[in-house]
């Protein structure tokens, strides 16, 4: 059966490539982007492929009229992808930082979920609601604290909604991503040199800066998005399924021996 799809955060990576794989497979999507200028030429990509079942607009999680735009449009499946990420070491980033990442990325999503999900509720529309969430909801490598911690923060949020809402009907899911080679990663690891200061400081930038390196110059820090985003083409439009869907599945495997080792961690 196919389905209307609105995806957040659609104007790259892996938005747009699910986006563009899921209206092959002839499901009508809603593909929106924060940013004004990416509307017109993600417009034009999919005119040429030849997709008419897609609609571009913009959808500024800050800007509370896109919000209620959006809310008011019709769809099967919310899919909450779009983010931002702050890395660098927990005990020394700028706090307003760390308050804008959870506002991106936790409460703005939640204020857009919550208007569709209330709305479905009153209508008796049994929707779908899916959360891009990351390996990072399930496992906090040094230094990602901040990022993963809102990943933390929407695996519960999504917990939760999954239990209250399914005497509704409504079915919530979450993608736990590995570090997959979009460019969403490399950027997330160049924010915290726009702070980061050796004369203020205790972490060094050019420590810091080595063990991202050294992470994005191994096999798992790299991976091609394809095996993701064709994932991610089945899962959101799925009527079932699994509610937490990582990949790949050696990621799946670290994260459930890191979760068994984490009752015996030590302080």
């Amino acid at each position: 059966m196919t389905k209307t799809i609105l995806i957040t955060g659609a104007g790259s990576g892996f938005g747009k490539g699910a986006a563009i794989g899921m209206a092959k497979n002839g499901h009508t999507i809603i593909a929106t982007t924060q940013i004004s200028s990416q509307v017109t030429p993600l417009r034009e990509e999919v005119a040429a492929l030849g997709l008419t079942n897609v609609r571009v607009e913009r959808l500024d999680l800050t800007d509370p009229y896109d919000i209620r735009q959006a809310q008011g449009w019709d769809f099967d499946v919310l899919w909450n992808n779009a983010g931002m990420g702050e890395a660098g070491p927990v005990w020394e980033i700028p706090i307003e930082l760390v308050r804008k990442n959870y506002e991106i990325n936790v409460f703005l999503p939640l204020v857009l979920t919550q208007g569709v999900v209330q709305k479905w509720v009153r209508e008796g529309k049994k929707g779908k609601v899916v959360f891009t969430s990351s390996m990072g909801g399930l496992f906090t490598p040094a230094n990602w604290g901040t990022y993963v911690s809102i990943k933390h923060a929407l695996e519960s949020i999504a917990e939760a909604l999954q239990q209250e809402l399914a005497r509704y009907g409504i079915k919530i899911q979450t993608i736990n991503p590995g570090a997959y080679y979009t460019g969403y990663n490399e950027t997330m690891a160049d924010n915290p040199f726009r702070w980061l200061d050796d004369t203020k400081n205790v972490t060094k930038r050019a420590d810091l800066r080595r063990g991202f390196d050294d992470f994005f110059a191994t096999p798992e820090g790299k991976m091609d998005p394809k095996e993701m985003i064709d994932r991610m083409i089945e899962v959101v439009p799925a009527d079932t399924g699994k509610f937490r869907n990582v990949v790949p599945k050696v990621i799946e495997d670290m994260l459930k021996d890191h979760q068994l080792k984490a009752w015996e961690n030590q302080i």
